[in-house]
């Protein structure tokens, strides 16, 4: 007999409480359903920017991958692209290595090795390691300081461990510190700020860019729009970091430690009244007005726009996209729209947005992607008109869709509109 994909109502959720979340849709309970709609960001060759890829967004750095075959190879799609062509390099593990772990020798003399044979030195050396090595429990960091001593440059670990994903830092985490350690104490300017979170820029019409700019930023940062080590190395004289994705909480504190930058955390939003408030409160700790009213009167002409264009559009709702999904439901049924169903990672902090949502739309289904149940989705009964993310995508191959997974980040007023014009277009 056929069973059913599990889901619960945006109501029985809220009724439960954050302490109280189905087991369910806490991937540490059960088996993990890696559908394709989750391969792209469960698989540890995932798509965008996985470990290995945002480990190398450092200029003109080298990344050395130490793991089995099995582990590498996911790798060689990355490696092919030319932007990334001879930038990484393999350090294989054979049964032997890992029962004994006899491959930490190895390492200092391969990086060594790997160093001398490029025409030009690389600025830092990320070391990759994988699950294998949690379970033997290596000291990353010491074999870092060996490599080090051999080869002159810095090196840093990069943590591709899938067994941390649900624990208090994840390799996500972690490689955005690993990312900022190599920072230098430089002299503060009060003109320049950093924007950390993304590995990729925000869109060019971001308003955030002439908001900066017109409250006297000179000079604002993105590792990604770094065009050589020593344009990186700037990012030290910040005045104070923005941090726009939650992942970057601890390189932040560490900037605030080690380097004495303070930092002011923003949320990617797509209600506009929310994104309104949060400039406002920027605006209020920095001492300046900080509006866009331009910007702003933009994103609600593109909402009535799309409002006026589809009034019945039933939406449902992926992870695999450039937003939180729970935030982004809340934002449409907002506007007007009906949100039948939501597939997400459900957290303590998604209940910000669980407690309005059950208010506005209480009987919108929230699937969990990884539960296995999911290979029993039927989409005949849902009504859903049109679907945003990867995953929603694969749910619904025959409605209309938009990935929203592009590498340049949406965000604020321009985010919101950039969306609308992508759904009008479909």
């Amino acid at each position: 007999m056929r069973g059913t994909a599990y889901y619960c109502t945006v109501e029985e959720l809220q009724k439960r409480g954050r302490d109280n979340i189905p087991e369910q849709f806490r991937s540490n309970t059960h088996l993990i359903y890696s559908s394709p709609a989750t391969l792209a960001f469960n698989s540890p060759g995932a798509e965008g920017f996985g470990v290995k890829r945002a480990g190398l967004a450092i200029p003109d750095s080298i990344m050395l991958i130490v793991a089995p075959g099995c582990c590498g190879r996911n790798t060689s799609m990355i490696s092919s692209m030319p932007q990334y062509e001879d930038r990484f390099f393999y350090l294989t593990m054979d049964e032997t290595d890992i029962v004994t772990g006899r491959h930490l020798k190895k390492v200092p003399k391969a990086v060594q090795e790997i160093c001398d044979s490029l025409a030009k030195k690389p600025s830092v050396v990320m070391i990759c390691i994988t699950c294998v090595d949690a379970l033997l429990g290596t000291d990353m960091e010491r074999i870092c300081r060996k490599s080090e001593e051999k080869t002159g440059l810095p090196v840093r670990p990069c943590y591709m461990y899938a067994l941390t994903r649900e624990g208090r830092k994840p390799p996500m985490v972690h490689v955005r510190q690993s990312l900022y350690s190599l920072l230098e104490q430089k002299k503060k300017k009060g003109n320049v700020v950093n924007l950390l979170g993304f590995f990729s820029p925000l869109m060019d019409d971001c308003e955030l860019y002439g908001m900066l700019e017109k409250a006297g930023v000179k000079t604002v940062h993105e590792i990604s729009r770094c065009k050589d080590y020593e344009e990186y190395q700037t990012m030290a004289e910040a005045n104070f970091n923005l941090v726009l994705h939650p992942e970057a909480r601890f390189a932040a504190e560490d900037f605030h430690e080690k380097l004495k930058i303070p930092f002011i955390e923003l949320r990617r939003l797509y209600q506009i009244d929310k994104i309104t408030k949060q400039y406002q409160a920027l605006g209020k700790v920095l001492g300046l007005p900080f509006e866009d009213h331009e910007a702003e009167t933009a994103a609600l002409d593109s909402v009535k726009c799309l409002k006026s264009a589809k009034p019945d559009a039933v939406f449902a709702i992926g992870e695999c996209m450039n937003g939180d999904p729970f935030e982004l439901a809340l934002a449409l049924v907002k506007y007007g729209f009906r949100v039948a169903e939501i597939y997400g990672t459900l957290t303590a902090e998604n209940f910000v947005y669980l407690k309005n949502l059950s208010e506005l739309s209480p009987q919108t289904k929230v699937f969990s992607n990884m539960e296995p149940t999911m290979l029993y989705y039927d989409p005949e009964e849902s009504g859903v008109t049109i679907t945003i993310g990867k995953d929603a995508c694969y749910y619904h191959p025959d409605v209309k869709n938009v990935m929203w997974n592009e590498e340049v980040q949406p965000y604020g007023y321009a985010g919101v509109r950039h969306l609308c014009e992508r759904l009008l277009e479909v």
